[in-house]
């Protein structure tokens, strides 16, 4: 009997194993496809676009002196939240067109998106039945609306068009009484009371979390990346029980990636430097998020990035390694700001040239020295020259400075059907571009030479 019990248990034992690795194995092909992808979409939108100001932030009373400078005392920030929070009574985005948005991502050579489907503010962008502040709510305006569960047509339109599906969500809610206990003044942040001290209450927003997960991981289709932000709400005093919940979300969609943001935890899949860029490429998978203007959310003066700027943010980003995802914060009513269209016509533009060096490309020392940054795909490697301000072409010579080339290796520009030939100068490794090609080099801001090593 107890040889028997012994297998038994030794049975269990490698099937846990066995399970642990496929998981891991799982998780690591996974991060593969995500790293393959390398541009993506994010969109901040919500009710807190009819502001065209913050999201979120105005409401915290340590942020104020940079997201609501006008609130100086208590009182008046108690107004504001009251009027804020009212902002979903008339949110009524009638424009709102997601196919339109998916097919704008993907002319620009994007791959997959990450929508906002609960910000900090706690109004749900889903049909979720955790809360009545949600957009399918009878006292929103947009619930009548046929598309009134925005993350689903989101989600719908964009995979629709192929792209990886990611749902933000924010770990933190200030609208939940179980979050901010309404009886009680909110200094910042974080909880206004004792979690601690008051087990039950923190354990119901703790089911809330768990509850909504749950409805985004089983009613919306397959999820891609679960991008958890919130990076606070973490042990000991904000503890959502990861665990549990990463299980969870992992029973219902196997393949799922994890970003438990800034937790520094076992769910923290991959890394996300916000608005900026690495110094060096890093030693784990990464993604940087950064904003096509300024803002996070919808602002109507936004100052955006010039096409050129977001062209060379985006080789710098994949040269070191990381995936770049870029914000854009829809309008009031539902479409897409002009200005951000255009940047990302002028994207597209330059992707249906060059986007053989961005997707699915990997890091290759020395990354980037000058203006020529490189990727490779296996054996192949790219060059991208990347002009300088109001240089409007190539230069007769590009030098592939801290990479060797054998001379006469076959070069090819990309869009162009001339083989160049490498040289050297030195010990510098060079590529004479001739006049010719010069004058009638296909695209602008960029340009892309491939060879093998």
């Amino acid at each position: 009997m107890k040889r028997i019990l012994s297998s038994l248990i030794c049975l269990a034992l490698c099937g846990a194993a066995a399970a642990q690795q496929d998981a891991k194995t799982r998780l690591k092909q996974r991060l593969e496809w995500f790293q393959d992808q390398r541009f993506g979409l994010f969109l901040h939108w919500g009710a807190y676009s009819q502001m065209g100001w913050f999201e979120s932030w105005p409401l915290v009373w340590a942020d104020r002196k940079w997201s609501n400078p006008s609130i100086q005392t208590r009182e008046q920030m108690v107004e504001f939240r009251k009027t804020y929070f009212a902002l979903n009574r008339t949110f009524n985005p009638t424009a709102f067109d997601p196919a339109d948005w998916a097919k704008a991502a993907k002319r620009a050579g994007m791959k997959y998106v990450v929508f906002t489907t609960k910000h900090h503010d706690g109004f749900s962008m889903f049909d979720t039945r955790m809360t009545d502040y949600r957009v399918t709510a009878p006292d929103c305006p947009f619930s009548k609306n046929p598309r009134a569960n925005i993350a689903r047509e989101v989600f719908d339109a964009f995979r629709k068009e192929g792209f990886g599906i990611g749902a933000y969500f924010s770990k933190s809610d200030w609208h939940s009484p179980y979050y901010w206990n309404p009886d009680t003044f909110a200094e910042d942040r974080n909880p206004n009371y004792d979690t601690l001290a008051q087990p039950e209450r923190w354990a119901k927003f703790v089911s809330f979390v768990h509850g909504q997960i749950r409805e985004l991981m089983t009613g919306y289709g397959r999820i891609d990346i679960l991008w958890l932000d919130g990076g606070q709400v973490r042990p000991p005093k904000q503890d959502i029980q990861m665990d549990k919940l990463a299980a969870m979300a992992r029973g219902f969609q196997p393949d799922l990636i994890m970003v438990n943001r800034n937790a520094r935890d076992n769910y923290e899949d991959y890394r996300t430097p916000e608005q900026e860029v690495p110094d060096k490429p890093l030693g784990y998978v990464w993604e940087s998020c950064i904003t096509m203007g300024k803002q996070w959310s919808y602002k109507p003066d936004d100052q955006y990035k010039t096409a050129r700027e977001l062209i060379h943010l985006l080789v710098n980003v994949v040269s070191k390694g990381g995936n770049l995802l870029l914000n854009i914060g829809p309008g009031p009513d539902g479409r897409l700001p002009a200005a951000a269209l255009s940047r990302l016509e002028e994207i597209g533009d330059w992707m249906a040239v060059n986007a053989e060096a961005i997707h699915g490309t990997r890091p290759i020392a020395p990354y980037k020295t000058g203006q020529v940054a490189f990727t490779r795909k296996g054996k192949t490697v790219y060059a991208i020259y990347m002009a300088a301000e109001g240089e409007s072409g190539l230069p007769s010579r590009i030098e592939l400075s801290g990479l060797t080339l054998a001379p006469g290796t076959p070069v090819r520009l990309l869009g162009s059907d001339r083989t160049l030939r490498s040289g050297r100068d030195g010990e510098t490794s060079v590529i004479e571009v001739p006049q010719g090609l010069r004058r009638s080099a296909p695209g602008k801001y960029a340009w892309v030479f491939r060879f093998t090593i």
